[in-house]
Order: C-alpha cells, then structure tokens, then sequence
C-alpha cells in the first residue's frame, strides 16, 4: 500500500461490492493525495466490508446515514458512489447537504459527465460528477481526438465485455449504459450524434475489454487531416494511459470512404469518412480480475477525477 501524505484528503466509498472495493485498493495502494476515511455498505457480511475492517478502514453496514453518523464524517471531502442510478439520488442528496464532492460512478447521471481524459478542467467547481461508463470512459477519448480535429457527424461504439465482468447492477442498467454513453458521445466526445452497443461475452477463458469506436467524418478528409487525425488520438491514449495502463490502441487508425450512404441515425445520406479505432483494456488487477478492464477503467477515472478536483480546491482553499 502507498503512504499517503499527512495532508491527504480523507474519502468515502458507499458501496462494497466490486467497483467499492476496487476503488478503495486503488486509493490505499495508488494514491498519494487521497486516504481512505470509511467503506460504507448495506450487507454486513459483504467481502468489501470485511476486508476494509482488516485494512484499518473504518466502515459501517448502515448505508449513507450510517456515514453520516460515523465520527469521522465530518473530514470527509470526497464520497465516491458505486451504488446504483436508483440509491444515487438520495446518496447525492446527503452529500450535497454536507457540502461533499461527490464522484458518481452509477448511470444516475445528475451532475455533469467526466472523461478525466477529455473535460475534467470544465467541472473542477461541479459538486457531483458522472463517471459516465465504463465504455465511456475507454471509448470517449478517441471521439474527443478524432472531433478536436475534423468535426464528427456521427459516433458510435461498441464495447465487448467478458459476461463474468458484469454484475447484477450492470445487467439492471443496460438501457441506461445505453442511452448515458450515447448522450456522452455526443456532449464529451463531441459528435453531433452518438450510438452506444454493449456485448456480454461469455467466452471462457474470459476475454479482455475491446472497444470499437466508429466516427463518421463528413466531406474530404486529406492526406494530411488523417496524418492528425491519427496523431491525436495516439496522443490521447498515451493520456489516458497516464491512469490506466492497461489501455492501448490494438492496431493503426483506420480510414475508409463512405460513398452516398445511408446513415439512419443521421435520417440522411452522407459522403465522407469513416474512422476506426480499435481499443483493448486490461484491468491492473488490484481487486478484479485482470480481465476486468471495464470495472478498472471506472475505478481509476473516479480516483484520478478526486485527485485533480480536490488538489484545486486545496489550492484555492489556501
């Protein structure tokens, strides 16, 4: 485990199932700014629990008002949510009542989406952050390059991962994963419509995260626009890379001509290019399976959003 400096900001996770415990390794093992305060659960027999009680974390099976009871809440300035898009709102409620960031890794989707990668600058004042999805956060970042340089008319991605990776709050929110990575696509990423497919692979052994984002570029593309197409978007996964090491590019950028086609999404015919990117994410392995990369992806962006907007607001502070 890392050795927080005696000034870390002290952090609560609500939820102690596999994301919750993740994030609270990443944040014992990783962190250099941020301590672990309380693990909050609603089973008292749950592993997460369990294990934070033998790491030394204070925790409590009492749910957010078993937080805010608990002694040391009032140095709490981070509470991280890795609930569900329903117990979000009332979890959000409480933490705003007591003037605590909130870092949201459920589909809920009230405060603004963050890709550490793309806009975390734009919301370092928001009180509560969307983490988006885990398919948001691994494929995002590529439209944001492809968009920064050539407008994209239309996004879509499709993330494929392994069946044994997606617990029961994921196959409860396929609809919002869905519609949350679409809406992201467009509002974070930049394309003016965005299309979000996700694949639950039961292959065994279990297969890796892999993403494919599609980004439709209207018009001529040059020799040297794809030269910079491609240079961005290199660029933006050595970013991300920064947070998650196991992100990487599986093959060169792709470019095909679409001629007069039919783009339903868009309701119109379109001349362009179609730009391919080929994504694979392997988790770290802290708590999860390696193979986990979709969960990981998640974790790390929620710690890497807590570092950044608390080292600001530590700043301002002083």
């Amino acid at each position: 485990m890392s050795t927080p400096a005696t000034d870390a900001v002290p952090v609560a996770v609500i939820g102690s199932g596999n994301i919750g415990t993740d994030l609270m390794i990443k944040v014992m093992r990783l962190s250099k700014t941020l301590r672990m305060g309380a693990m909050v659960g609603i089973d008292p027999a749950s592993d997460g629990l369990a294990r934070a009680g033998r790491l030394g974390v204070a925790t409590t099976h009492q749910g957010v008002e078993g937080l805010v009871g608990m002694p040391g809440f009032a140095d709490i300035k981070v509470i991280f949510d890795a609930t569900s898009a329903k117990a979000h709102g009332r979890n959000a409620e409480i933490a705003r009542q007591h003037g605590k960031l909130m870092v949201d890794l459920t589909p809920a989707a009230l405060g603004p989406f963050v890709v550490p990668s793309v806009n975390l600058d734009d919301h370092l004042d928001a009180p509560d952050v969307n983490m988006v999805t885990c398919g948001g956060q691994a494929t995002i970042p590529v439209v944001a390059a492809v968009s920064r340089i050539a407008p994209v008319a239309y996004g879509e991605i499709v993330a494929s991962i392994s069946s044994r990776s997606a617990g029961p709050g994921t196959r409860a929110n396929i609809d919002e994963f869905t519609e949350t990575t679409g809406e992201a696509i467009r509002v974070v990423g930049g394309a003016s419509v965005g299309k979000a497919i996700i694949v639950l692979n039961p292959a065994e052994p279990p297969i890796v995260m892999r993403d494919t984002v599609y980004c439709l570029v209207e018009g001529a593309v040059d020799a040297g626009t794809r030269e910079r197409i491609v240079a961005s978007v290199r660029q933006m996964a050595e970013t991300v890379q920064e947070y998650v090491p196991g992100y990487r590019l599986k093959q060169d950028v792709q470019f095909d001509a679409v001629e007069d086609a039919v783009v339903p999404a868009l309701g119109r015919r379109v001349t362009g290019v179609r730009v391919s990117v080929f994504l694979e994410v392997l988790g770290a392995g802290h708590y999860l399976p390696d193979y986990a990369g979709n969960l990981d992806i998640m974790t790390s962006a929620a710690v890497r959003t807590a570092e950044k907007i608390t080292a600001l607001r530590g700043r301002v502070d002083a």
